[in-house]
């Protein structure tokens, strides 16, 4: 008997297992260095290298023949995988030199160096377990963070020198608060100079942070751990930077606002971007290392909220800055002073600087494609021509291509050399085994972009389907893309027989400022009216095949909320819902992505009620199944909890289902499987 399609997505972290990532490329284009397992199942990274001139691949670093127990992890690591999304084990990241001859890695709390020529690899004795170890541009030195203190190794040497202590259990030297690893993506702390005789590094001090516990019910005998949570409206971690000598020198760098969004340190300047805790401003510094004084660079300003952009900021061989920022209605790419992007191509980040190339992506009239394009120093040029979404890494002039269209399964990655020769990567990760039937489009007033998802073996006419809406519809994601592998679950559940929509309204990604700015304090309205407004002109679009009276929608985090919702506030329109993960109020949520949308709740405390989900419970007179993991620190379950009791206080019968043991992700085999199988009965008997 074949292994079952929700066995198998767990098994295979939703097909992600043996996809090659975490592309480097040598300086002089002959080598690329990438992350993969060895299997689709298997989910141990291991560390690889192409040779371009040969064609070669060959394993560097097997985890399994270091003997480390991936398990045993640190706590900060742990964490940092939570942040990340992070779902196989092994070498999930490493950091190599400038050359690209040297890489280390942390594994198990372990501190390993790997000569990339022989694959010769050894542990390095440090002061505890590790996390997040990087490499001096020179190859000589290793710095590394072990409770909370940062350490360089002398790697000739073997002397290893402590830079930073904390001061108390509260302060941490050397890594990225909570904030800035769950909603700015920074996930790292601390960045060499070029040089490599002094690092930029972040000192954080939670104290002023509350303190949350998240229990473990099913083991009353375990103390609940406990966790540093801004909520929305209270204080962040004090986040400060220095300069930190190999001679034992340090220098502040003081900065006045709330946030440190990113920094960078090229041979141009010591970069620092940050932003007001009302986020309507961006601001880039220059910073002199010697003294810690910073020169205002660039200011950006928005009345709604600025976006943090990935990759910037980087610059030219001559110096240029090559920044993102929003402007005459787009988001749009500068180098210099200068915008380069029109305002119809959405930049979404950029992927690489080489010499006077900028390699990036964005997205024209359809956002549901994430194209690669390149700026030359005088003219755009598209990477990519095909109907997806791609990424990719650019350096000497070699490329690295990862691409996913509608028509292939999973991604397909292929370097592309000099003279144009193309050479694949191969990926081994499992086949789906799902006949895929999805229309990608646009549908509602709002032209918004929408997948429907038939049953493989539907007939058009032959009867009507009752309808399953699976959104995310929050900002800052998407879910409808031209990738086949977004589609994979709604098709599954499509096949239990049900039309699946996927929509994205107003606040997600592609479309430009003004679409995404649409949520600006308020949450609920227009992420639901476009979720209403996907559905009939889908409906519109397949007058024989929609059953509207059996309408259910599910969905996880802001989609969980979503759902929840729905079924609350339009019964008239949705007839069961599945809220996994759900916020269900904004004052328990982050202060980072909570105030960007919806400012201070001690200032507009209306704001929030309106978004939050608790005046509503009284008008639940629809199926709702409320899945929260116990062990979530990003989305706790008091979310759950407390929605649950104002419905028990309002009369209102609800399902709960808690996971034991479970976090924000639900990686665990038997849970991921089991969950996707209790959906569908719970739809089933609810939409009759």
């Amino acid at each position: 008997m074949s292994e079952s399609y929700p066995r198998l997505s767990a098994r295979t972290r939703r097909f992600t297992l043996g996809v090659p990532r975490g592309f480097t490329i040598s300086p002089d284009g002959g080598r690329v260095v990438f992350l993969r397992t060895k299997s689709g199942v298997d989910p141990v990274t291991c560390l690889w290298e192409l040779n371009t001139d040969d064609h070669v691949e060959r394993l560097v670093v097997d985890p399994r023949t270091l003997d480390a127990d991936d398990e045993n992890l640190p706590p900060e690591e742990r964490a940092r995988r939570e942040r990340s999304r992070e779902q196989a084990g092994g070498v999930v990241a490493y950091a190599t030199d400038s050359a690209v001859t040297t890489a280390v890695f942390a594994l198990s709390g372990g501190l390993y160096v790997t000569d990339l020529a022989d694959g010769a690899t050894r542990r390095l004795e440090t002061a505890g377990a590790v996390i997040d170890p990087r490499l001096s541009p020179d190859g000589r030195h290793v710095a590394y963070v072990t409770g909370g203190a940062l350490h360089v190794h002398n790697l000739d040497t073997g002397a290893d020198l402590t830079l930073a202590e904390p001061e108390s259990p509260t302060v941490t030297y050397g890594l990225a608060e909570f904030i800035a690893a769950e909603e700015m993506d920074r996930m790292r702390g601390y960045w060499w100079s070029p040089s490599g005789d002094r690092l930029l590094v972040e000192r954080a001090d939670e104290a002023p942070v509350p303190t949350w516990h998240i229990a473990d019910p099913a083991n009353p005998g375990r103390v609940p751990a406990e966790q540093r949570y801004p909520a929305a409206g209270t204080p962040n971690a004090v986040t400060e930077l220095c300069v930190l000598g190999l001679d034992g020198s340090r220098v502040a760098v003081p900065f006045d606002d709330e946030y440190l969004t990113t920094a960078s340190w090229d041979a141009h300047a010591l970069s620092i971007v940050t932003m007001p805790r009302d986020q309507k401003a961006l601001r880039l510094f220059s910073v002199d290392p010697r003294t810690g004084a910073s020169t205002l660079v660039r200011e950006d300003n928005d009345p709604a909220w600025v976006d943090v952009f990935g990759g910037v900021p980087s610059h030219l061989d001559d110096g240029s800055l090559v920044w993102i920022a929003a402007a005459e209605g787009g988001n749009r790419l500068f180098v210099g002073d200068r915008a380069v992007t029109p305002p119809t191509l959405q930049v979404r980040d950029v992927l690489d600087v080489d010499h006077d190339s900028v390699l990036f992506r964005a997205s024209g009239g359809d956002p549901t494609e994430i194209q690669l394009w390149t700026w030359d120093g005088t003219s755009l040029l598209p990477v990519s021509t095909r109907s997806g979404v791609f990424s990719g890494r650019m350096k000497a002039g070699v490329g690295v291509l990862s691409e996913q269209t509608l028509d292939a399964e999973g991604v397909s990655t292929t370097v592309v050399k000099r003279d144009g020769t193309a050479l694949p990567i191969p990926s081994h990760a499992e086949r789906p085994g799902l006949d895929l039937r999805v229309s990608v489009g646009r549908s509602g007033r709002r032209e918004l972009s929408t997948a429907v998802v038939l049953p493989s073996w539907y007939e058009p006419g032959s009867g009507k389907l009752p309808v399953l809406m699976d959104p995310y519809g929050g900002p800052h994601a998407q879910r409808v893309l031209s990738r086949h592998n977004a589609y994979l679950e709604s098709q599954w559940f499509a096949e239990q027989g049900f039309a699946v929509i996927v929509a994205d309204g107003r606040g997600t990604p592609g479309r430009g400022p003004a679409f995404e700015r649409a949520v600006l304090n308020d949450l609920a309205t227009p992420v639901l009216d476009d979720q209403i407004d996907a559905l009939q002109g889908v409906a519109e679009q397949y007058p024989d095949d929609l059953d509207l009276t059996r309408v259910g929608i599910r969905g996880w985090s802001f989609g969980g909320y979503l759902a929840a919702l729905a079924v609350l506030r339009r019964p008239d329109v949705f007839h069961a819902a599945i809220a996994g993960a759900p916020v269900t109020d904004w004052r328990l949520y982050d202060t980072c992505y909570t105030e960007r949308y919806l400012g201070d709740p001690a200032k507009q405390p209306e704001v929030y009620d309106a978004s939050s989900l608790f005046a509503d419970a009284a008008k639940l007179e629809r199926p709702l199944l409320l899945i929260h993991g116990l062990a979530d620190d990003n989305v706790v379950a008091a979310h759950t909890l407390r929605l649950s009791s104002a419905l028990l206080a309002a009369g209102r019968m609800h399902s709960v289902l808690p996971l034991s043991g479970v976090t924000h992700m639900t990686p665990q085999e038997v849970v991921a499987e089991n969950l996707m199988l209790l959906q569908v009965d719970f739809l089933k008997k609810s939409l009759g």
